[in-house]
């Protein structure tokens, strides 16, 4: 049985306005693609410990309560963290995928693993390999891209901090949009706008940034 974090509030707290706030995420994402629908979505930050991974599995959770198939992907192949947050085994994954005998027939490959809410499965990272930045820019990442979009409405990818190594830059070029999360009082300013130059740079469809940890206002939420 699966093990539910307390990082997953949309599930434990779903009436919270911490909830509330993921499910306008949702809302601003979706309309972020009017003219040519996103479906597939990288999440990054600045640095380590700035939420985005939970920001990334919480969004997910919402866009499965809307009926909608979601994949989460673990990229970040140096720290993941799904496999911790949704309780489930990391012994096959994303580098699996990488074999070169390994079919992306992913319906029966058996590395997507089925959650604890209904319609969102997780691609958990695999074993870590010694060259993630190489694995991630390689045709073999498109390719499995590519037979994510037959499994689900929506694939959104974890990746590791943009400032500490190249991965989420190359993953970038490789999706409709990307998300930048910051945590309030604890990202600096400067590596945020770094974070943005180095998305640009690469010619990223950055949507917008997630601030996180922001203090809750009573008045605003007492309804």
């Amino acid at each position: 049985m699966q093990k539910q974090r307390e990082d997953l509030i949309t599930v434990v707290n779903p009436k919270s306005p911490v909830s509330e706030a993921y499910r306008r995420l949702r809302t601003n994402i979706q309309f972020s693609g009017l003219d040519k629908p996103l479906r597939t979505l990288l999440m990054t930050s600045t640095g380590p410990e700035e939420g985005k991974s939970t920001t990334l599995a919480n969004l997910g959770v919402t866009l499965a309560q809307a009926g909608h198939r979601v994949v989460l992907v673990d990229c970040d192949l140096r720290r993941p963290s799904l496999q911790d947050i949704f309780g489930v085994d990391n012994a096959v994954g994303l580098t699996t995928l990488f074999i070169e005998d390994r079919s992306l027939d992913l319906q029966h490959a058996a590395v997507l693993k089925e959650t604890s809410v209904a319609n969102l499965r997780v691609l958990t990272s695999g074993q870590l390999p010694p060259n993630p930045s190489e694995l991630l820019s390689s045709q073999r990442m498109g390719k499995i891209i590519e037979s994510l979009k037959a499994q689900a409405d929506f694939i959104l990818f974890d990746s590791p901090p943009i400032l500490a190594v190249t991965d989420a830059a190359v993953l970038a070029q490789k999706v409709d949009g990307v998300v930048l999360v910051i945590s309030a009082g604890k990202t600096k300013r400067d590596h945020a706008v770094k974070a943005k130059s180095l998305l640009e740079k690469v010619n990223a469809k950055l949507l917008g940034v997630v601030l996180n940890n922001v203090r809750a206002d009573s008045t605003v939420y007492g309804y």
